[in-house]
């Protein structure tokens, strides 16, 4: 008996210049956002889209790949898509129990490198097994999940509700990425959800500014907000 759930139609993903592309946001990971880069060494998934026609048919039509997972809010149909890929599914160690039943299932700690221009670091906070992926090959972008969340004023910021893990931990991971894996980047960020708020423009520009910019101080007296508040400007 077939026991994987039926795909509708949907759309494909949508081209972003050198070698990369946004899937529509999921319902199957709260308006979830799931990117797709080509790097030299090979494509990556950051984070699961919807299981539709178009974004199987799209996946299926590149060469082979490997799915990485930001938090555990995107894992979305990992299963189904690994199955029908046949790729390998990168996740922090903290979460991999969520993942029963998956192949090809790599862990990593605090930090791994996938190839010499992609790397992962570990990013508590969020969710205890949040991580952040730095591409410095086409481009030099930081794909940060949900550890900060696009704002309407084009800048981006952690958003504290009453889903997250552990503020705290949160900050200093985003304190960190003001130094890793260099000071200076990234020139740009990819969030994992809520890009609604860059009216079209998708990508939060001038990434490392954006990261100086923040008053974690300030935040760290933040309130948690409702579960799927919005962030403004």
């Amino acid at each position: 008996m077939d026991l994987t759930p039926p795909r509708p139609a949907g759309r494909p993903p949508r081209p972003l210049g050198t070698c990369l592309w946004n899937f529509a946001p999921s319902r199957e990971s709260r308006g979830g956002s799931a990117w797709w880069l080509q790097d030299a060494s090979g494509g990556v998934l950051v984070d699961v889209p919807a299981w539709t026609e178009a974004n199987l048919a799209f996946l299926r039509q590149q060469p082979d790949g490997l799915i990485l997972l930001t938090h555990r809010g995107n894992h979305g149909r990992c299963r189904h898509f690994q199955e029908a890929l046949g790729w390998a599914v990168w996740v922090q160690e903290q979460e991999a129990y969520l993942l029963p039943g998956v192949r090809r299932l790599h862990t990593f700690g605090e930090a791994a490198a996938l190839s010499s221009t992609l790397k992962l670091l570990w990013t508590p906070g969020h969710s205890p097994g949040s991580a952040v992926l730095h591409w410095s090959g086409a481009r030099n972008l930081l794909f940060c999940g949900r550890t900060l969340l696009p704002r309407s004023d084009g800048s981006a910021a952690p958003l504290r509700t009453v889903l997250t893990f552990h503020w705290g931990r949160q900050l200093a991971s985003i304190a960190a990425l003001r130094h890793w894996p260099a000071a200076g980047e990234p020139d740009n960020i990819a969030c994992g959800a809520g890009l609604g708020a860059l009216r079209g423009a998708h990508l939060v520009s001038n990434g490392a500014a954006v990261l100086q910019a923040l008053d974690l101080q300030m935040l760290a007296s933040v309130a948690p907000g409702p579960a799927f508040a919005s962030v403004s400007s």
